[in-house]
């Protein structure tokens, strides 16, 4: 599993790789002077924010975690559309890629 993070000098120490070899992830850092590298994370996290955590006052960590895992397995990925899929969701442009291979 690979865990997106920006080229901090806190997300580049050997306390955070630690961390995250500990916990069997991959760090994906962007290039230095690449932008770019991350823009489909970002703007995931962007909508994630936009469209479903800054609409809700959650309870607690527990509710949260559940209302993100519901909008990204039941919302995200099934239904919302996105241009750079020709306006498909995930889960419908994967389908098509499976059928051309």
């Amino acid at each position: 599993m690979a865990r997106h993070s920006d080229r901090g000098s806190h997300y580049a120490g050997s306390e955070h790789a630690a961390l995250i070899a500990s916990n069997n992830l991959v760090a994906s850092m962007s290039r230095k002077g690449n932008c770019w590298d991350n823009a489909v994370m970002e703007r995931f996290f962007l909508n994630l924010k936009m469209e479903r955590v800054w609409q809700r006052d959650y309870a607690n960590h527990a509710e949260a975690m559940i209302d993100v895992a519901d909008y990204i397995a039941c919302f995200y990925n099934p239904v919302r559309l996105h241009s750079t899929l020709g306006y498909r969701s995930p889960v419908e442009h994967e389908r098509q890629a499976e059928l051309t291979h």
